[in-house]
Order: structure tokens, then sequence, then C-alpha cells
């Protein structure tokens, strides 16, 4: 048998199958034991098949056998989020509407992770069509936190998150318009990763020129979350906006240092939003964590001002123009938020949506001159810790209430629409022990150097 656990590094694994020390049929075994213990209780994996993952672990193993070149991920089994369109496998979106939906292709980034090897064993938790950052639906139920199942594991890739964090999975992917990537990691205590617009191509989409979501990496270590970022960039023929960069740049072992860091952190963008106390704190620790380690830390920030109007609008529309035949046709089978938001998308007129652009033209303009003053920008992943599985959104955070449940993302997606990339790290806990991560920025297209940043900063944690 084998050394490794589920809670190994996925990097390990690779190697591990690559050098036929431990089989794929192996490595599935451990990840379906650790998947029998958890998932009854934190119902992060949906549509479990455990016949046609032996049946893709046999498969991997064979093409070892045969000496036929390995991809990266050879051999490791991977759950993809429920939104994500896989050949052939039940694929829901969290959504009644959906639910004996099977498509009969991939798209791009589930075909990207399968020819790198990865075997399929099922899909995560989302909550209905990605909306939202607390994953519960009428067709799986709520995804519960893996430190501690009162509270939420976040969204909407909350599946993916907490199936990561319970060693269920060694890897994840999942999608990020307002923090979906970015909330879910900080709330489980792993990392995840909005990359740069472009860096990470979709297809099939139906529209291939709003590029509010992007998809992304998850993992439990920066070293591992750059490899999956290896799989899933580059360019595709088939994605016109896509980066240039091809995957593999990603893929050599990350390191980097902090020392001459010029880091701007900042707790709520200027009173931009209201932040948790207790996430306040953290923020504090991690940049007297950077200070420590020679950053040059500085109490700063952009002017983003402009951004909850250019998010709201683009969300609103983008979900209008989507769902609005789906919700006129069958208006029972939506949660209330989100049928509000998709109403909110009829009334806005061209100029709104051509006010929305404009302003995220000057947004990314913004960003691109703070950053000829600064390497990285630090700030709140989200501006909670994970609360109580039972509600929806949080009600209030330091007593003032959320009269919608965006508001309490707005430290996500005020990043969202300058097309930056960014980071969510484990930084550390509250007092009655959740998890809370901070977000760090960089320059759009600065994807690895901002790895580098992570891997610094979590050498510097675990040291």
């Amino acid at each position: 048998m084998t050394d490794l656990d589920p809670d190994s590094t996925a990097r390990e694994m690779a190697a591990a199958v690559a050098s036929r020390r431990v089989s794929a049929r192996e490595l599935l075994d451990l990840h379906l034991e650790r998947i029998a213990e958890r998932n009854p209780e934190l119902n992060a994996i949906v549509s479990l098949d455990e016949e046609r993952a032996r049946a893709g672990a046999a498969d991997a193993d064979a093409a070892s056998a045969a000496g036929r070149k390995l991809g990266p991920l050879h051999g490791l089994p991977f759950a993809f989020k429920d939104t994500h369109a896989v050949g052939g496998w039940r694929t829901t979106y969290g959504s009644p509407l959906r639910a004996d939906h099977v498509p009969e292709a991939d798209e791009l980034v589930v075909e990207r992770v399968r020819r790198a090897g990865a075997v399929t064993i099922g899909k995560t938790n989302v909550p209905e069509f990605a909306a939202g950052s607390h994953t519960f639906n009428t067709l799986f139920g709520t995804t519960l936190n893996p430190v501690d199942p009162r509270f939420s594991a976040g969204g909407s890739s909350g599946g993916a998150a907490c199936a990561l964090a319970s060693g269920m999975v060694p890897l994840a992917e999942g999608s990020d318009m307002g923090g979906s990537l970015r909330n879910p990691a900080s709330f489980c205590g792993v990392v995840g990763m909005r990359p740069s617009l472009g860096r990470v191509p979709e297809w099939p989409l139906d529209n291939q020129w709003e590029s509010t979501s992007v998809a992304g990496p998850m993992a439990r270590n920066v070293g591992d979350l750059a490899l999956l970022l290896s799989v899933l960039a580059g360019p595709d023929p088939r994605a016109p906006l896509a980066l240039g960069d091809p995957g593999p740049v990603f893929a050599p072992p990350v390191s980097g240092t902090l020392a001459g860091l010029r880091a701007a952190v900042s707790i709520d963008l200027g009173g931009a939003f209201e932040v948790d106390d207790r996430v306040a704190a953290v923020v504090d620790q991690a940049a007297a964590a950077l200070a420590r380690e020679g950053a040059g830390v500085s109490a700063d920030h952009p002017d983003l001002s402009l951004a909850d109007d250019t998010f709201r609008t683009l969300r609103a529309w983008h979900f209008q123009a989507r769902f609005g035949r789906l919700l006129a046709d069958d208006p029972g089978s939506f949660k209330q938020s989100l049928a509000d938001n998709i109403r909110l998308g009829e009334g806005l007129s061209g100029a709104d949506v051509a006010r929305a652009y404009a302003q995220r033209t000057a947004l990314a303009e913004t960003m691109r001159l703070f950053f000829e003053q600064y390497d990285v920008l630090v700030l709140p992943v989200s501006q909670v810790p994970p609360f109580p599985a039972d509600q929806e959104f949080p009600a209030d955070i330091n007593g003032r209430p959320m009269e919608t449940y965006l508001d309490w993302m707005r430290s996500a997606y005020f990043i969202t629409v300058t097309g930056c990339p960014a980071i969510s790290l484990p930084a550390g806990r509250t007092p009655d022990g959740l998890p809370v991560g901070i977000q760090v920025v960089a320059p759009h297209g600065a994807d690895r150097r901002l790895l580098e940043v992570a891997a610094a900063y979590e050498a510097a944690a675990a040291g």
C-alpha cells in the first residue's frame, strides 16, 4: 500500500502515480473512504459515481503500464463544479430546471483537466445557478463548513472548497463572478485564485465578450494551486480574449520572498464597506507579518468608488440575459434573491450598460496607476467570517444591517470589476476557531508574480 493519505499534497500524489509507487486505483480508494467518512455530513460532493470512477482509475493504471505519456494530473481523483459541463455526467447547476441535464460534451476547463489525466468522480455542490456566496439548493441541500458544520462553506464554489479542506479531493476548479472562488476558500481555510481576465479561457459561453466571471483553481496550498493553473491556463482558438502565455509557465515549483515587496494594505478601501472586527484583526496580523518579513507595508488603497454600481449593473444585465426567459416560463423554480436580481436586469437600458463598461474601463486604469506605486494590494477576502448555515446571507456586520444578499461581498466583487488577479490565502482564525483569509491582488497579467508572493507569505506563516 502507500504512505500517502488524502491530506497529502496534489504534487506528491501526482509524483507517486507517475512513478507507479501508488496506483490510481489505490489513490481513488483513499479518497472514496474519506468521502464516505465526511460527505454524508458536509454534503460537498454530489452526483458521485463510484463505478465510473473505478473504471477511470483502471484506465489510468493501464495507461501507466503501457508506458504512455502521462499528464500532470494523471490518476488524481477530481470532482467538477456542478455548473461546469462534463460530457455524459449529470450537471444540474443546482437548479430543479436542470435536475436531469446530461451534457453531450465537456466544456473547455473540464476538457483540459480530463486531458491532464484526472479521474472524474462526481460534481461539487453549488448554489442555484451559482448565484450567491452560500452553497444551498433544493436538489442537494446545503454544503456545510468542514471546520465547523454549523456554519456556511461559502460559495458559489462551496462544495469545491469544502471537499478540498476535508480531503475528499486533492484539487478543485471553480468559477468566480463576485467572489465564488475566493469567499469559500476563506471560509474553508484553503487557497482560491481568481486569475487575470483571459488567463483561463472558457468555452462555450453565451457571451464571449462578457468577462465578469472567470474560471480558476483551488487547492490546499499555493504550489498545488499553481499546478492546476498550469493545466487550466493558456490560449485556445475558441476563446478570442484568452491571454497568450502557455499554461506550463505556472507548472514549476513556486517560491518567492517578501523582502522589498511594496504592499498596500486596507481593511475597507477607505470606508467603502463594513468589515467584521474579527476579520479586520486578521488582516492587521497579516500586515504585521508582511512587515516582519521585510515588506514595505503602507496603509493605502485605490479609489474603487465606481465598483459597486459597475458590478451590480453588469451582474443584473448578465443574469437577465441568461435566465430571463427561464424565469418568465417558470418563476416558481427560482429562489427569491436570484429572481429579484434577474428582474433588476429587465429595467436596465443600453445607457446603463454602457455606463457600467465605461466605469469598468476607468477602474482598470485606476489599478494600473495604483500598481505603479505598489506590487500588491492586501485586503479582506470576505467582510465576514463564516456565518450560520441556516442563513442565506449575514443579516448584519458589527450591528450594521445588510440590505441585500450582495452587501457583504463588496470586498470581493470590487476587485472583480478591475480585471486583476486575486488570491485568497488562509491567514488566521476567529476567537472561536473559524477560518479567515486575506485577499492579495496584483496587476492584470501578473499571475505568476502573485503566486510567488502568495507562496512566500504561506512559507512565512508556516514558519
